[in-house]
């Protein structure tokens, strides 16, 4: 009868620890100390990729308040997305989104995700991020200064 006792307190949480708090309506986007983003170039002349690997470099170091890039949607807390939506990756940018667990973040990086840009009335380009889902954090500017792209995602890891 003693054994089994023992046994269930190896397995039993400790006393210290609290439960966990449900999502609230102000926080249930916020990924405290670390989000891990997916990057998704929908269609972009690649002035915002530029300064997006600025903003990981040593010299703003987006890592430090948390923030990383990783390769797989299903690793990731969230997408950042840059460039107009083009005809081509319509369907990858949708089953990107749909990989990545809820709850999910999407930044729209640069002008060309947010409202098309210099390219708005392209022939290629089928919408803007917003048409496809709505972004939970804007980053404007062609390109965006990588110290605005790493001020905007410190505010979601609230670091």
């Amino acid at each position: 009868m003693r054994s089994r006792s023992v046994v269930r307190s190896l397995f039993a949480k400790p006393v210290t620890e609290s439960p966990p708090r449900p999502p609230s309506a102000s926080t249930e986007k916020r990924f405290p100390g670390s989000l891990q983003l997916r990057h998704v170039d929908a269609g972009s002349c690649n002035g915002c990729e530029l300064e997006i690997t600025s903003a990981f470099a040593p010299t703003y170091d987006a890592a430090q308040f948390g923030v990383r890039l990783v390769a797989s949607p299903r690793h990731a807390d969230g997408l950042l997305v840059t460039g107009v939506v083009t005809r081509n990756m319509s369907g990858p940018l949708r089953k990107t989104l749909e990989a990545v667990p809820n709850p999910r973040v999407v930044v729209a990086c640069g002008d060309c995700a947010i409202n098309g840009g210099i390219y708005s009335q392209g022939y290629g380009v089928e919408s803007t991020l917003a048409d496809v889902v709505q972004p939970d954090v804007v980053i404007p500017g062609c390109p965006p200064h990588p110290s605005a792209i790493v001020e905007s995602l410190r505010g979601i890891t609230e670091r």
